[in-house]
């Protein structure tokens, strides 16, 4: 039996074209003007509604210490949003080796919706790590993340350039986490003892001249070790000022932004504190100008991808603790299911970017940058038939009654928002429609990503 989608509109990241679609054993078999179904066959009349390649988000915190959604209610979240595929980052141990954290990691994730892969956090630098790190690809991981925060998960300069050079040889993409923490340490202390202690300091002590700093930095070392360097999250003008300088070098560098970034500023963290401290988040919510900055970048293809980089910290026990005291509460906002109507509505529909560039910066590029194109992240004869059913006439309201994360609040409440999703399909199967879960968790299943090259060729390869 197959399924078949009919009358739809294809968007790819080149093209947008009228075209039914087929898919069987979970690939798409078939793109035709005409494709008849069988008896057997479930058939989706997609009528002016756009068909989109699943969304890849690779940036994701799920079944993290302190938050509320696991791979069970997260990807719930995520499906309902459109997202076919996460890739998760881990959460090191310092009494496991990051083998045994990545084994741990795999067991949380079997009751996953969707597919899934993993990015391996390391947080420290010695000859056990660095054999480590060349047998993560045997386990399917292609990615590790470095901090240049944080006090429990920095890694120094030095540290950084042994860690690339491992993972450059391994054929792995460096993720970086940009901000200089040290001085952010020093402005955080001094901000304490001035009683300055409102949300908006978070913003205050950690300047966007610091995170511009440590991307200069970062991307200096990854010229010297040439290693592919992926930096997440970007959030301002001077960041991406030096991210530019870099790509204009020639590294071979590739930048995230997230969606609070693009519709969220730092207001949000100037409100009552008790509203404030849902807005928490690292890098901080940066100004309207940085805003348009980003949006621009994506324009021009300087941001090649979009991750939610979802952290359901609860209100509750978590981000009220924050109330007196910034410092206090966790840093990270939830928003896993709201990446594509935000950037549809704020993007598309507002007509900063093309449909064929929503597609290219949630599932093309990252597909390809991680490891999974050409089997996700494209419609194509042999890939994974993950696929989104969009209306763009229909609108929606965005409010924690109506979402399937745990968090108790919506970052994005009240937005209203043009466009929304019909159905998703995750290989083939049907597992979201008219906004309930019909999908089995657990059906999610475990990616073994390729190691990096740079822009795979289009033909569909093998599994």
């Amino acid at each position: 039996m197959a399924t078949i989608v009919q009358n739809g509109i294809l968007v790819t990241a080149s093209d947008t074209f009228q075209a039914d679609l087929k898919i069987n054993n979970g690939k798409i078999s078939m793109i035709s003007n005409h494709i008849n179904g069988e008896k057997g066959d479930t058939i989706i009349n997609a009528a002016n509604k756009y068909v989109l390649p699943g969304l890849i988000d690779p940036h994701t915190h799920l079944a993290l210490n302190g938050t509320l959604d696991d791979f069970e209610t997260g990807t719930k979240a995520a499906a309902s949003g459109g997202v076919t595929t996460i890739i998760n980052f881990t959460d090191p141990d310092n009494s496991q080796t990051f083998l045994e954290d990545l084994m741990e990691w795999k067991n949380k994730a079997k009751k996953s919706l969707i597919d899934y892969g993993f990015h391996s956090i390391i947080n420290k630098c010695n000859s056990d790590v660095l054999k480590e790190i060349s047998r993560l690809p045997e386990e399917g991981v292609t990615s590790i993340k470095l901090f240049t925060a944080y006090k429990e998960n920095m890694v120094n300069d030095d540290e950084i350039y042994l860690l690339m050079k491992a993972a450059k040889k391994e054929g792995m993409v460096t993720n970086v986490h940009a901000e200089n923490g040290r001085i952010i340490d020093q402005l955080i202390e001094e901000a304490l003892d001035r009683k300055n202690t409102k949300a908006i300091y978070h913003a205050y002590t950690r300047p966007a001249s610091l995170e511009a700093e440590a991307t200069a930095r970062v991307l200096r070392i990854a010229e010297i070790t040439e290693a592919p360097t992926y930096i997440v999250h970007i959030s301002s003008e001077e960041a991406l000022t030096e991210f530019k300088r870099a790509k204009e070098r020639g590294v071979n560098a590739f930048g995230e932004t997230c969606p609070q970034y693009l519709v969220l500023d730092e207001n949000y963290l100037k409100k009552e504190d008790k509203e404030a401290v849902k807005y928490i988040c690292s890098p901080p919510l940066r100004t309207k100008r940085d805003q348009e900055a980003l949006w621009d970048k994506i324009k021009l293809g300087a941001i090649s991808t979009i991750g939610s980089d979802h952290a359901s910290h609860p209100y509750v026990d978590g981000k009220e603790k924050g109330v007196n005291n910034f410092t206090k509460a966790p840093n990270g906002l939830p928003g896993i299911e709201s990446t594509l109507q935000l950037l549809y509505h704020y993007g598309v529909y507002e007509g900063r970017i093309t449909l064929p560039k929503l597609v290219e910066i949630t599932s093309q590029n990252p597909a390809k940058i991680f490891g999974l194109y050409p089997r996700k992240g494209s419609l194509n004869i042999g890939s994974d038939g993950d696929i989104v059913i969009f209306d763009p006439n229909k609108s929606s309201v965005i409010t924690k009654e109506t979402q399937k994360q745990g968090t108790e609040y919506n970052v994005y409440e009240g937005m209203e928002v043009q466009g929304d999703i019909d159905f998703v399909l995750s290989r083939g199967e049907v597992i979201v429609m008219d906004k309930q879960i019909v999908g089995k968790t657990g059906r999610g299943k475990y990616l073994y990503r390729n190691r990096f090259c740079d822009w795979p060729r289009e033909e569909v390869g093998t599994e």
